[in-house]
Parts: structure tokens; C-alpha cells; sequence
């Protein structure tokens, strides 16, 4: 009885994954592998693909630069606030995760009213003599939109991973004679690997797909995967291409999930596993 209870139960989220994520996979792969004029299985889509392998890397090197600054800075705010009490834990979780609530696009076009040519921070450097710089249309405009956008990602698994260490090692561990940094190093990184590994990871899958970020915060030579995905199916009246481009990414994100789950640990040793 409890066994068809639990069938009924998982209908819904059953039939939700097969009408939005397995149905939708399906004729991504099927727009992929078919010929744009006849409809018939071809492999001229993948083909194609060796045109647009620069992109690729260079919008993985971005999300990886993205990814690796998400994890300076949030490694420190995670610790913080795994180490606070109860009370202010809740506080600060909630401030993390408050940006989230609002849309992304309105977070990047703040950054744009931020950083254009006649924005706030240019007035305030122009007011104290510096000068009106180039801070939109570079690359390092488009990083700190990803990082700006995908921090909390980074923050999150790793606060659920440093909470979950017990105290009682690092005090083994400053009995035996570690000084801060031998603790940090011997003790406190080797368990947060699994935290680690979570937040790169879902910092890296939605940073190298995106494309609005690139449109908004980087110049006109900067483009991305996300970005030629999107010209494919809106401009260039080529979907079979853009459903070749968007099956690579999906492949390399099951790649980079499989990554995930097989080193990052369980969720009994602070990982998270998606």
C-alpha cells in the first residue's frame, strides 16, 4: 500500500520531467541530427561545428575565470558565516540569497547603468580627478556580471559544506600543535572539497550558456556560445545549428555534473549533489 501511495506521489514530478525537461531534450536532439532542408538524419549540423570552436573555448575560459573569482571571494563569506551563531547564520543566509529574488535582468542592466561611459562610478571618478574610464564593453565588465549574478551559487554549498564540519577536529587538530593556516590547510579545505566542487560547478553550467550578460556588458567582439545559439534561432533562421550548439552544451554540463557527483562527496559529508 505505501509503495503505490509512493507511485502516486511521484505522478506529478514524473510527468513534469518527461513534459519539460525529457520531451524538450528530444527535440533538441532530433533538430540536431536532421537536415534544415529535408529533415532527414544528418550529421551536417555537427559539422558545422568546427566553425564556432573558438567561441566555445573562449566562453569556457570565461566562466572558468568567472567560476575561480566566485570562489576567492565566496570561500571567505561561506567560512564567515558557517563559523557565526545560529541567529546571525540565518541573517546572512538570507542576505545571500535576497539578490536572487530579484529578476537577473534587472541586476545586469544595474550593472550597466553602473559602469557605462556616463554612469555613477564614472561621475564619481570623474568628480575626484581621476577621469571617465572604459569600464563597459570590456571583458572584465562581462566577469563581473557573472560574478555579480552567480556568487550566491558559490556561497551557498559552500556554507552547507563548512557547516557541517565538526568543531571538535579542529580543536584535535590545534591540541597536536597546528598553528590557523596548518588547520585551514590540513583540515578545513580537504573536507570543504565537496562544497568546492559543487559551487564551481554550478557557477560554470549557467555562466558559459548565458548570453544577455555578454550582450549588455561586453563590446561588440565579445561573444559567447549562448550568444550564437540565440542568433541562430532568432536571426539567422537556423535552429538545426542552434540545436547542434545547445546539445554540445548539454553534453558538456552532464560532463561537468558527472564530475560533480563522482568526487564532491554525499550529502552526509557536506556535499551537494545535483
Amino acid at each position: 500500500m505505501k509503495k503505490n501511495n509512493s507511485v502516486l506521489l511521484s505522478l506529478p514530478y514524473l510527468a513534469w520531467m518527461v513534459a519539460f525537461t525529457l520531451i524538450p531534450l528530444c527535440v533538441v536532439g532530433y533538430y540536431a541530427l536532421t537536415d534544415p532542408a529535408t529533415g532527414a538524419f544528418s550529421l551536417v549540423n555537427l559539422g558545422q561545428l568546427r566553425l564556432y570552436w573558438g567561441v566555445l573555448a573562449e566562453s569556457i575560459a570565461y566562466s572558468l575565470v568567472s567560476a575561480l573569482v566566485c570562489l576567492i571571494l565566496g570561500y571567505p563569506v561561506a567560512y564567515y558565516i558557517a563559523r557565526c551563531g545560529r541567529v546571525a547564520q540565518k541573517l546572512l543566509y538570507m542576505l545571500v540569497m535576497l539578490p536572487m529574488c530579484m529578476s537577473f535582468l534587472l541586476r545586469t542592466l544595474a550593472w550597466v547603468g553602473l559602469l557605462q561611459d556616463t554612469g555613477i562610478i564614472n561621475d564619481i571618478l570623474e568628480t575626484v580627478g581621476i577621469g571617465r574610464q572604459q569600464l563597459i564593453r570590456t571583458p572584465g565588465a562581462v566577469i563581473l556580471g557573472m560574478v555579480y549574478n552567480y556568487l550566491p551559487y558559490m556561497i551557498l554549498p559552500l556554507y552547507a559544506t563548512l557547516v557541517k564540519i565538526d568543531p571538535k577536529l579542529i580543536e584535535a587538530a590545534e591540541d597536536l600543535g597546528c598553528d590557523g593556516i596548518q588547520v585551514f590547510r590540513r583540515v578545513i579545505l580537504p573536507l570543504s572539497v565537496p562544497g568546492i566542487l559543487s559551487g564551481m560547478t554550478m557557477v560554470f553550467v549557467p555562466a558559459v550558456s548565458t548570453f544577455y550578460i555578454s550582450q549588455k556588458l561586453g563590446g561588440t567582439d565579445t561573444v559567447l556560445i549562448g550568444d550564437v545559439i540565440e542568433r541562430q534561432f532568432k536571426q539567422g533562421n537556423n535552429p538545426n545549428l542552434g540545436a547542434a550548439l545547445s546539445l554540445v552544451l548539454m553534453v558538456l554540463v552532464f560532463v561537468c555534473t558527472g564530475i560533480m557527483n563522482r568526487f564532491g562527496g554525499d550529502t552526509e559529508e557536506g556535499g551537494v549533489i545535483v
